[in-house]
């Protein structure tokens, strides 16, 4: 199931899918609490970072999947 894209605000994911954190940290996305990460997108997110958005998205789809069983 597809509960984020490359497309979800981060500070939509945060917030609704706590459980995202870790996997979002684990990436190297340190910054969730910065106002500004909070209007930017997955997709725009993972560009600073160097990031392959559809895999990003796919480890925290997975991550909340996994919570909400």
């Amino acid at each position: 199931m597809e509960y984020v894209n490359e497309k979800t605000l981060i500070g939509e994911i945060v917030n609704t899918y706590p459980e995202s954190i870790e996997v979002l940290l684990g990436v190297g996305m340190h910054c969730l609490g910065c106002p500004a990460s909070q209007a930017e997108s997955l997709e725009d997110a993972c560009a600073v970072h160097g990031l392959d958005p559809v895999v990003v998205a796919k480890a925290v789809n997975s991550a909340i999947a996994a919570e909400r069983k």
